[in-house]
């Protein structure tokens, strides 16, 4: 008999975890809308609160004539606060009159763990959808190939389906972990954790855009010659040559010229052109250290706000 009911536990188990699941699933139906602003298939988008919805800038073709279908089929038009491409956000207004749609549970941060059961939920259409999988790797924070801060790097052992990119990263008990993309790596999908998403959200709905230090340069890495590295004691044997730089922008300013080599800001190595971008978040002034014609220099830089649409220097 032991085993005839260890089969039946086993069973039991296994329509009690699809049970939740499928609650799960459809909790998480209760704040996610359909948004019309592309051709063909429309993307996902999730209420994050009250009157506000946050989705993936990727799949936002227009900035108006846009419309929402919320959870409960009706359809309403929604006006773009802002985007940050960096970090694949939008943010949307919805209309006052607009009907009450039931705001995200959010899970705090900690409860990303490795291996955990997930579910991608959308609303590619009229339906709520899901895909399963589990949280394959966590990182610390990283920035993404525009420059983009994201708290923690979050990938996904799941689908991401076409019109899945926005929708939200649930857990078993419903609660949102993050907001799911295809739009900022090449091979897995990932999550952008909650605090993120809060962050980049806030400062959309505050300014329309977020600051992102500028220093008015375009630069690639190089490989110092070993002489140079042990004569002057620089931090490392890779750093960043100056290929062009923008006339009366903040690097102009400082003196930097073309054909310099970046090797630290404020002590810290720029080895990619990521560096760069992560040390010049503030606005204050920081010291860049470089190497113009074999000779070390140190000149002061005041990091301006790159412009929020346009303009390719880092």
């Amino acid at each position: 008999m032991t085993a005839p009911r260890t089969a039946e536990r086993a069973a039991s188990t296994l329509v009690a975890l699809s049970t939740e699941l499928a609650d799960a699933v459809e909790r998480a139906g209760r704040w996610t809308v359909a948004i019309h602003a592309r051709r063909r298939i429309p993307s996902s988008g999730v209420v994050w609160r009250p009157g506000v919805v946050v989705a993936a800038s990727h799949t936002i073709r227009r900035d108006e004539d846009i419309s929402l279908t919320l959870p409960d089929g009706t359809s309403v038009p929604a006006t773009l606060a802002g985007r940050d491409p960096s970090t694949d956000l939008a943010v949307f207004r919805l209309p006052d009159d607009a009907p009450v749609a039931t705001p995200a549970t959010l899970a705090p941060n900690d409860a990303l763990r490795v291996g955990a059961l997930v579910l991608a939920v959308g609303r590619p259409g009229d339906d709520v959808t899901a895909s399963l999988g589990a949280i394959s790797a966590l990182g610390g924070e990283w920035r993404t190939w525009q420059g983009g801060r994201v708290d923690r790097f979050v990938r996904l052992d799941l689908a991401i389906y076409d019109g899945f990119s926005g929708g939200s990263l649930v857990d078993a008990g419903g609660r949102v972990l993050g907001v799911n993309t295809s739009g900022l790596t090449r091979s897995a999908p990932i999550a952008i954790p909650v605090s993120t998403v809060t962050r980049v959200a806030d400062e959309l709905l505050a300014k329309g855009h977020v600051r992102r230090g500028y220093a008015g340069v375009a630069v690639q890495p190089v490989e110092i010659p070993e002489r140079l590295v042990r004569e002057h004691a620089l931090p490392a044997e890779t750093a960043l040559l100056v290929v062009a730089v923008e006339p009366g922008g903040p690097a102009d300013r400082a003196g930097i010229l073309i054909g310099d080599i970046l090797v630290a800001l404020d002590g810290a190595p720029l080895r990619e052109p990521t560096d760069l971008l992560a040390g010049l978040s503030g606005r204050a002034p920081v010291d860049v250290r470089l190497v113009r014609g074999g000779a070390p220099v140190t000149v002061s830089l005041t990091p301006g706000e790159r412009p929020a649409r346009g303009g390719r220097g880092r």
